[in-house]
């Protein structure tokens, strides 16, 4: 006789919080529900619980429109009877970092708590597959499963298929990480909506459970059965309790159960009695057909992904490393202001969000919000960087007069950096409340007199500089004591090379008017040293760009002798597909720029920087063919598509600007494209000729290894996957790494030469999915701008510094005019120094609960490294910690604030410093 199944019953709906609808009328939808769900729980003890979607950011809106429910939200979240967290939102894996990821984590922890205890479970519904760390990251968060809707294909028992490498006999798994860390993984193969609308008429819940049953029973390698009871944007059952009724007494030998996640995976965990398949590393749909994965979400609506990169970067790579130094020097740390930040981003992060595939209003929307989130992160490095500044001792420039502007350099990268930085500086300033009229105002600041004037580093050594006088501006001061302090100024764009920075530190810098005590070094840097050959050549003392007509170059890497030829062609082909999958038209091939003549010269040309400009003129198809219009209206699935590409054409401007800097390694790329076609791909290609039959990609927390040839399954001609910060191929002895800016699509082309395709620019005119949503604005007409940087290496993208390189370029510079002060730091500082050939470093920051500085790095390889960290500052008490910052050992210390720790192969590690403060 076969043991007794259980039927668990969860309640639950999923909730894009905007997709298909804009925000607001999906909110008002999710407060009716939130509204009728309470009054069901007051009138019904029958109806047990609800699980509200693993995101604790719907009680956020509910509440904003209706404070008054907070303490019945709050009872029944005690309960037991709502169940909330573990995330703020549900974010998609690919398109958001690894610091992202673990702020969600973080702050929907820390929400929950507010309420009641977050539910340990890892919820990720419909996330477009999932990244290859994720069982660390719940591990990390003491969670030890996952829920997840994509990624693996269930196979079924005694398939002859089963566990081939992506596949699971079963809708329960192993899923092993890459630093081997397990979770139980639990397939919705039935989707997330495999319990909705349960009947209560006996004869319909008859048919409906012997086709349910036998659904789930295909999958499930225990007699524990999961149906999710609801479905996106779901209403609740209010007659569930009833119909569970009807269910048992239509079916004595299962036991229904209007369960909860949490009595669920206690139930599964305790009745597993068979092998379960082992699933490692990353769940991307890679065994199946190829056209469902939603992979060219990455490359809907670009310039979304391109504004997300820079928020994120601002906040976890800038405004958060500036703030915890200045709070090591009496500055206070804003929390407040950084929660507020991190959620205003991460509610772009959804993946019908950040995926750029929901209606136009959704997208318009977002914009404003990464334009919220990324002012008040340039807010608080504004304060930071400046409160450091004001205690940086500058009062050695002093002896070169009173003139003497100081700048700092700051950078926030985990590794010293040297590269050419601007900033606006002002030579003189005249406040209004001085008494001048505007006029004379304007004209005092109008005559003073900028010549003569030199940048020195804190030595008194001459740095080479360019100097653009930007003539007479306005300014103020808002300082914390009285009102606002306007200004007339005269001010300059000061462009210099900012060398061997440190790590998390700074170089202080100042221009000036030499005087003849002054070191000779300072008086002028002698006859410069030109970048560029011809017109056409750019070449340090690492690389040589040679530029050919059609405006494609070759790259010489002068440290292997390897070159790299046909870089930079554009690419053109149609789309006929959707805002969720890219289709190029049957039988249409794509345009090139190769052979297209180019315009070419050189637009910058000093010692420590050259650029060389390509403009082409390309006219390529306006738009796909009349019939794609009718195939979306008829709602043809897109593979099935027939149409082609216009007979019309228009005109596409392109500029290419490529940058080399004199201490550079790799050679930057500006594409500017005045896009007026519709339904179309762009793309730049960069032939690699290296044999390999693997890359790897920028993924969280990980390089990802990925092969350059999809599985037999795999239909698809298209094979475009997700990077984050770059994509690499390699050889021994050779590779070469194409790092970029929001640029989250990519392919290694099968074409014999392993050339690595970068999506600038995606144009399509409907949403897809389950209905015609037309979205004009997914076409992004107008101007579009996209930076990449090439950096060749010798064939180890770690061991070379390849990939921090490609790191570092995601990251700005901060640089900052202060003024003549003694100060007690000193001019060139370093706060902390640490090595690790194998680490790369991911953030510094405070712990709110603690106050403690909390440092991240993970590891790049499968093999073990050690990490040895020299804190310059006070340590009181070193340990390691997990995510959710919770110390999880005590770390001993061979002196005050040095270290020495050995990290696992592709470990995530955290590690807490307790520090002492200067006072304000």
């Amino acid at each position: 006789m076969s043991p007794k199944k259980t039927a668990h019953i969860i309640s639950h709906t999923h909730w894009d919080r905007e997709w298909y609808l804009p925000y607001e009328k999906h909110h008002v939808r999710l407060v009716e529900l939130i509204d009728v769900l309470l009054d069901k729980l007051d009138r019904d003890p029958g109806y047990r619980s609800f699980y509200l979607d693993g995101q604790t950011i719907i009680l956020e809106d509910y509440l904003q429109v209706r404070p008054e429910q907070k303490e019945r939200l709050e009872a029944y979240i005690r309960e037991g009877r709502l169940i909330i967290g573990p995330w703020y939102i549900l974010q998609d894996a690919f398109l958001t970092s690894g610091e992202a990821n673990v702020r969600n984590m973080q702050i929907g922890h820390q929400d929950a708590r507010r309420y009641g205890q977050p539910a340990k479970i890892g919820y990720y519904p419909d996330t477009f597959g999932l990244t290859g760390q994720t069982p660390q990251l719940m591990r990390q968060a003491g969670i030890g499963n996952v829920f997840f809707g994509r990624g693996v294909k269930p196979t079924g028992f005694n398939n002859t298929v089963s566990d081939g490498g992506y596949e699971s006999s079963f809708s329960e798994l192993l899923w092993v990480g890459p630093d081997g860390s397990k979770v139980l993984g639990i397939l919705f193969a039935n989707w997330y909506s495999n319990g909705n609308e349960v009947p209560a008429d006996e004869a319909e819940a008859k048919a409906y459970w012997e086709r349910k049953l036998a659904d789930a029973e295909k999958y499930a390698s225990t007699g524990e059965l999961l149906f999710m009871n609801g479905c996106d944007h779901q209403p609740i059952q209010l007659d569930l309790p009833e119909a569970i009724e009807t269910a048992k007494r239509l079916y004595p030998d299962v036991e229904f159960v209007h369960s909860n996640f949490p009595d669920y995976v206690r139930a599964l965990e305790g009745s597993i009695d068979r092998e379960l398949s082992s699933v490692h590393g990353e769940l991307r749909s890679q065994r199946t057909d190829g056209w469902g994965t939603l992979v060219n979400t990455a490359s809907a609506r670009v310039y979304l992904k391109q504004m997300n990169q820079l928020g994120q970067a601002m906040l976890e790579k800038v405004a958060e490393p500036l703030a915890t130094i200045a709070s090591l020097h009496g500055a206070s740390y804003p929390h407040h202001l950084f929660t507020y930040a991190w959620k205003t981003l991460m509610q772009n992060h959804p993946h019908d969000s950040i995926c750029g595939c929901s209606v136009d209003e959704v997208h318009r929307e977002m914009v404003t919000r990464f334009d919220k989130s990324r002012h008040v992160a340039e807010s608080i490095a504004d304060a930071s960087a400046s409160a450091i500044a004001d205690r940086i001792d500058t009062s050695g420039f002093a002896r070169f007069g009173a003139e003497a502007r100081p700048v700092v350099a700051f950078n926030t990268t985990g590794t010293a950096r040297t590269g050419v930085v601007t900033i606006e500086l002002d030579a003189e300033r005249l406040y209004f409340r001085e008494g001048y009229t505007l006029e004379e105002a304007a004209e005092r600041m109008k005559a003073v007199d900028l010549s003569g004037r030199a940048l020195v580093d804190a030595d008194g050594a001459a740095v080479a500089c360019t100097v653009r006088d930007l003539g007479l501006q306005f300014g103020y001061d808002l300082p914390d004591d009285k009102f606002r302090q306007p200004y007339f100024c005269r001010r300059v764009a000061l462009t210099f090379e900012a060398a061997d920075v440190p790590a998390l530190g700074w170089k202080t810098y100042a221009w000036l008017r030499p005087s003849s005590g002054a070191s000779s070094a300072a008086a002028g840097t002698g006859a410069p040293a030109s970048l560029v050959s011809g017109e056409r050549v750019l070449e340090n003392g690492f690389l040589k760009a040679e530029v050919s007509d059609d405006g494609s170059f070759a790259l010489t890497d002068k440290t292997t002798g390897r070159v790299f030829r046909d870089l930079g062609v554009y690419e053109d082909v149609g789309d006929i597909g959707n805002e969720y999958m890219f289709k190029q038209p049957d039988g249409v091939p794509a345009q090139t720029t190769k052979g297209l003549p180019a315009r070419i010269s050189v637009v910058e040309n000093t010692e420590y920087r050259a650029r060389i400009e390509i403009v082409h003129d390309w006219d390529i198809p306006a738009s796909a063919d009349e019939r794609l219009e009718a195939e979306q209206r008829e709602l043809v699935y897109y593979p099935h598509r027939k149409s082609g590409r216009s007979k019309e054409t228009v005109r596409l401007s392109i500029r290419t600007v490529l940058t080399l800097e004199r201490s550079a390694k790799g050679l930057e790329i500006e594409s500017s494209l005045d896009n007026r076609a519709k339904d179309h791909r762009v793309r730049m290609l960069f032939p690699t000729d290296l044999a390999a039959a693997l890359h790897r990609a920028d993924s969280m927390f990980e390089v990802a290894v990925r092969d350059n040839v999809p599985a037999p399954e795999w239909e698809n001609p298209s094979y475009t996957q997700h990077q984050q910060a770059f994509a690499d191929v390699a050889e021994s002895g050779a590779g070469l790494t194409v790092a970029n800016l929001g640029l989250n699509e990519y392919e290694v082309l099968r074409d014999g030469r392993n050339t690595i395709a970068v999506t600038l620019l995606r144009s399509v005119g409907e949403l897809g999915d389950w209905g015609l949503f037309p979205t004009p604005e997914a076409q992004c007409l107008g101007k579009h701008m996209a930076r990449l940087m090439l950096i060749p290496h010798d064939g180890d993208g770690v061991a070379s510094g390849a990939y921090e390189r490609a790191y570092q370029f995601q990251v700005p510079w901060t640089v900052r005019q202060t003024g003549l002060h003694e100060g007690a730091v000193a001019p060139v500082y370093e706060p902390l120094r640490w090595s690790g050939d194998k680490l790369a470093f991911s953030s510094l920051k405070l712990s709110e609960a603690t106050g403690d500085v909390m440092l991240r790095w993970y590891n790049l390889s499968g093999e073990a490294e050690s990490l040895e960290l020299n804190a310059n500052i006070p340590v009181a008490e070193a340990y390691k910690s997990n995510i959710l910052e919770e110390r999880v050992q005590p770390l001993e210390t061979d002196k005050p604030g040095k270290l020495q720790l050995a990290v696992g192969g592709c470990e995530i590690v955290t590690i807490g410093l307790g520090v002492q403060r200067s006072e304000q």
